[in-house]
């Protein structure tokens, strides 16, 4: 008769602590090992079993049974790495709360460790007991998780939540109940949905600290910023205006999230949960955790018998790429405050669902948080800073295109997250968007003075140096959609000492371009001007007037053609856009030793390929409001300011002959003079 045994052979490991620092650079990472333990014990319990003997038959209930047990037994080698408890270990406190993110299927408990056999013994803990079968399946897959990542201990415990153990009757039976013990770091999400943070925390989720009306001098605190741990991101500074120390400070952030993510890339994994309620900031390392991995998604589980599915590397990129777009959401909350917001990031999010070019969010958010200056908000100041460097780094994280998003390695390489300490070389496509946020922000300024003017055409031929796309076929499909008119190297009529015959006060100025189906070369354009006429001797302290509008039609084809630069150029012009100066200027600084590196030209061209673009016959049409609508002497007088007031080739779009510079959210036309009008893409902000 066979006899079988079970026992349990309770086995010790602890883990070694250590510490990491950044040097100044910001693509090395050298680890240092710091002699000493911490006290992070996991007790493993292994469930062997020995048989005496077997007969030679077994009956078909025996093996059932024996089948059973053996899959039990693998399910029981595979949580090895972590202590399986029971109920009797533990001390129930009187805290109770709803799962992790408000998920109904889980109920957490807070606990303490009563065992004295155990090392965690008086340890506060977390029961978070799971309840559907989703969320059972989900914890298993947690401890799965866990497995490959606890095999690089320093990382575990530097960016992992850490996850004790878990309570189970049955490993087999999805029926039976089953527990997860959590860490010290758990507690923090029981006492904030209790309310109860302020009175006892170790650490809080991302979402707590941004929600505290004194988040910056608190979350400084926690991470007892100094002079070593700011060099970690290239800064050597403490303190200063709080647009610096936020910035500081999301740096710090962002680095540690995309080291973690990274981490959990690194070994064929992508979380698809990251979100603010799933990042932690611990007191004690001051580093980020990463949240609990139950939905983690392994790069190697394609379906095989799905003919239609990608290839493991299509699927690795796909995956980094929907986790990169949750950090880019992440970081946008940080940096903007308004976004946490539930009904704005509703808004934000619907207008990357629309389609539209995550590199036009500077134009949608100015709308959307309702501030018509960037001076107003200190989130779109840090995504301004360093020539813009902020917003290109959210357009390249929340890219619609998949495979056009940035990876960490690259993000944590970005200028936006580097300090100032840190050399960085920026791509070519960096320092297009630099250029053209820099003319953006001059714009804006609306000091149009000889130094203004000059530095704007500085960068606009720039700008046309740098042109991504130089051919015509190229613009197909970017040209497209609605422009709004930023800026005109040539007239530009301000407050002046003019006394018009009828006041007009210009309010915006737009291009819609849309494409005509055949022939695929040719578009439509119209030209949309906004005004507002007041009437009376003096202006009006509130600009209120009768509003009326001007259009203008006409269409184009596209064609390919070059702009020569001529040595000897005659012209009668003093705009600076238009005069050699101005070009020889650029190609001075293009041929120094600084945008050498970046752009290698051994010889500066005499022409550049353009977008030729041929106008055919245009309609103009204006509309004035009640009660001057029907006043001929008073439309003709607001007509003619209007033209005095707007570019010339807004109201003859026949004068506009090419196209210099195109990409997602800039365009640069040139008129027959030579005139420069500079376009930003428009954003549907209803």
């Amino acid at each position: 008769m066979a006899s079988m045994g079970v026992y349990t052979s309770p086995k010790m490991e602890y883990i070694e602590g250590r510490c990491f620092s950044f040097i100044n650079s910001p693509t090395s990472l050298n680890i240092w090992p710091i002699i000493g333990r911490n006290n992070f014990p996991i007790r493993r319990k292994r469930i062997e079993v020995t048989s005496c003997s077997l007969p030679n038959t077994i009956s078909p209930l025996e093996s059932e049974n024996d089948a059973t047990l053996t899959s039990s037994d693998s399910l029981e080698d595979e949580f090895s790495h972590v202590t399986k408890f029971e109920m009797s270990d533990f001390k129930m406190r009187n805290r109770v709360s709803i799962g992790l993110g408000g998920r109904g299927d889980e109920i957490v408990f807070e606990a303490m460790v009563n065992d004295p056999h155990s090392p965690l013994y008086k340890t506060r803990v977390v029961l978070r007991q799971l309840i559907s079968a989703r969320a059972k399946r989900r914890g298993r897959r947690a401890i799965e998780v866990l497995k490959r990542l606890a095999r690089r201990k320093l990382m575990y415990h530097l960016y992992s939540m850490q996850v004790h153990g878990y309570i189970s009757s049955s490993m087999i039976d999805e029926n039976s109940s089953f527990t997860l013990v959590h860490g010290i770091l758990q507690i923090a999400n029981i006492l904030e949905d209790l309310g109860l943070f302020s009175q006892h925390h170790g650490s809080s989720s991302l979402r707590h600290w941004l929600q505290r009306s004194d988040w910056l001098p608190t979350l400084e605190a926690t991470l007892s910023l100094d002079q070593e741990s700011v060099r970690r991101v290239g800064d050597d500074t403490i303190g200063g205006p709080a647009i610096s120390r936020q910035l500081r400070l999301i740096r710090i952030l962002m680095r540690d999230l995309l080291i973690g993510v990274n981490y959990v890339h690194s070994h064929g994994l992508a979380h698809t949960e990251l979100r603010l309620e799933n990042l932690h900031i611990s007191a004690v390392d001051k580093h980020i955790k990463v949240g609990i991995l139950g939905n983690a998604v392994d790069f190697n589980e394609a379906d095989p018998a799905d003919s239609t599915s990608y290839d493991n590397m299509d699927r690795r990129r796909m995956m980094i790429a929907f986790d990169m777009r949750c950090v880019g959401f992440i970081m946008a909350k940080m940096v903007l405050r308004e976004l946490m917001d539930p009904t704005i990031f509703a808004k934000f999010k619907a207008f990357l669902t629309k389609g539209n070019d995550p590199s036009c969010l500077r134009e949608f958010l100015l709308h959307a948080v309702k501030r018509n200056s960037s001076t107003d908000n200190f989130g779109i100041q840090i995504f301004d800073r360093n020539w813009g460097a902020g917003w290109h780094l959210l357009s390249v994280l929340l890219a619609p295109k998949p495979l056009d998003r940035i990876s960490c390695l690259n993000a944590l390489r970005h200028p936006f997250l580097c300090g100032p300490k840190w050399r960085v070389n920026p791509s070519i496509d960096v320092i297009r968007w630099s250029l053209g946020s820099t003319t953006v922000r001059i714009a804006e300024e609306y000091i149009y003075r000889q130094q203004q003017r000059s530095r704007l055409a500085h960068f606009v031929e720039l700008m046309e140096m740098l042109n991504p796309y130089p051919k015509p076929k190229h613009w197909l499909g970017l040209l497209p959609g609605k422009w709004r008119l930023l800026y005109c190297t040539g007239r530009h009529i301000g407050l002046t000492l003019r006394q018009p015959s009828v006041r007009v006060l210009i309010g915006e100025a737009y291009l819609t371009i849309s494409k005509v189906s055949k022939p695929n070369t040719t578009f439509s354009a119209a030209s949309h001007i906004s005004f507002t006429v007041m009437a009376g001797g003096d202006w009006a302290h509130n600009k209120s007037g009768v509003g009326g509008k001007l259009q203008v039609n006409s269409s184009y084809r596209l064609r390919a053609g070059r702009r020569l630069y001529l040595k000897e150029e005659t012209t009668t012009s003093t705009f600076p856009s238009a005069t050699p100066d101005a070009q020889a200027s650029v190609l001075k600084r293009l041929s120094s030793k600084k945008w050498r590196k970046a752009i290698p030209i051994n010889e500066v061209p005499s022409s550049l390929s353009v977008a030729k673009l041929v106008s055919s016959e245009i309609d103009v049409m204006m509309s004035l409001n009640e009660p001057l609508s029907g006043n001929m002497e008073v439309a003709q007088k607001a007509l003619q300011e209007v033209r005095t007031q707007i570019p010339p080739e807004m109201f003859d779009l026949s004068k506009i002959v090419c196209g210099t510079y195109l990409d997602s959210r800039l365009l640069v036309l040139r008129s027959v003079n030579g005139t420069a009008l500079v376009f930003t893409r428009c954003t549907n902000v209803g």
